[in-house]
């Protein structure tokens, strides 16, 4: 008899895993598995809140990268979108420095905007996501001024292994070398 009440909890158990392993990459951004959890263990079920480009990372996270990018004197709002497009535009679909091996699409374009960027088709991604890429939003706004806040953010986990940062210092790479200035 306690044979299979073990057994029944270890199936519950092992149910519960699976639903956790289950959140999507596809999930809105603020939404992880921890997340989940802990609103479980609380016994409600709470709807993310909406962070803007221009909202600093908690610094409890670490799967965001936040930055700053200030366009050369005289750059207006226009050029500066227009700059940070052709900025987006050059990151290569295949990834760079082992990180967005499955590419990148625009989601949002305006001067407020949002891109998403694909990683872990490999084993991560198939044992942690149910063999779904691991999706990482980039979300931005352009200022009056033409300065630009950036934040990098992983859907899902505690620690996005350093691809943020990689990223954001690829995309900023571009920018500086147009005479801009990045700021973390």
């Amino acid at each position: 008899h306690s044979t299979s009440k073990l057994f029944v909890f270890k199936m519950r158990s092992f149910c519960f895993f699976l639903f956790l392993s289950s959140i999507s990459a596809y999930s809105p951004a603020g939404v992880n598995r921890r997340g989940v959890f802990q609103t479980l263990a609380a016994g409600t079920l709470m709807s993310p809140s909406v962070v803007s480009a221009v909202d600093k990372c908690d610094p409890k996270l670490n799967n965001c990268v936040f930055t700053t990018w200030t366009p050369p004197s005289g750059t207006s709002k226009e050029e500066a979108l227009t700059s940070i497009r052709a900025a987006f535009e050059a990151y290569p679909q295949g990834g760079q420095s082992d990180v967005d091996a499955g590419g990148w699409e625009i989601a949002e374009w305006g001067t407020t905007g949002r891109l998403e960027y694909k990683s872990g088709k490999g084993f991560f991604s198939k044992a942690f996501n149910g063999g779904k890429p691991f999706v990482d939003d980039l979300r931005f706004e352009v200022a009056e001024s033409g300065t630009v806040t950036v934040r990098s953010q992983s859907r899902i986990g505690d620690s996005d292994l350093g691809v943020n940062k990689k990223r954001l210092d690829f995309l900023g790479a571009g920018l500086t070398s147009k005479g801009w200035t990045v700021t973390y």
